[in-house]
């Protein structure tokens, strides 16, 4: 079967091809976020390879997705600003989960936004109560 889905649909690659096997390719469908501009590549549409997510958790990474969405928007609004123009601050959720403590979590937080001029306590208590009960996004082992 070789790319018979319709567009935003599932293709695998024929198997001859280089590699331990058949792989599963997403397409996106045109127009669609993560594309170039238009006439970028001459190569066709694009695919990118859905390799990855079999070895993670779609739930967890449903929720992180969520999670850095929302940290995003709360961001804009504490710096009043647009996305692109939020100062270079990543809030790593991996590190704030690994710390024992929600104290030693806000500090850090708070730590990360000492440049903001808006309160920022409720955004703090509002990340600790969605990172509370998150599983850490490990590099999974390979098999």
């Amino acid at each position: 079967m070789a790319d018979s889905g319709p567009a935003g649909g599932a293709a695998v690659a024929a198997p001859g091809g280089a590699g331990p096997g058949p792989r599963v390719y997403f397409q996106s469908p045109p127009g669609a976020a993560g594309e170039g501009p238009a006439g970028a590549e001459d190569e066709g549409p694009v695919r990118r390879q859905g390799k990855v997510t079999v070895k993670y958790d779609r739930k967890e990474l449903r929720k992180r997705l969520n999670l850095e969405e929302w940290i995003l928007e709360q961001l804009t609004g504490l710096y009043d600003c647009q996305e692109e123009e939020i100062p270079e601050l990543e809030i790593d959720v991996d590190e704030l989960l690994d710390m024992e403590t929600d104290s030693t979590r806000a500090a850090r937080v708070k730590e990360l936004l000492v440049d903001c001029y808006k309160p920022t306590e409720a955004f703090i208590s509002d990340l600790l109560d969605k990172i509370r009960g998150m599983q850490k996004l490990s590099t999974p082992q390979k098999k």
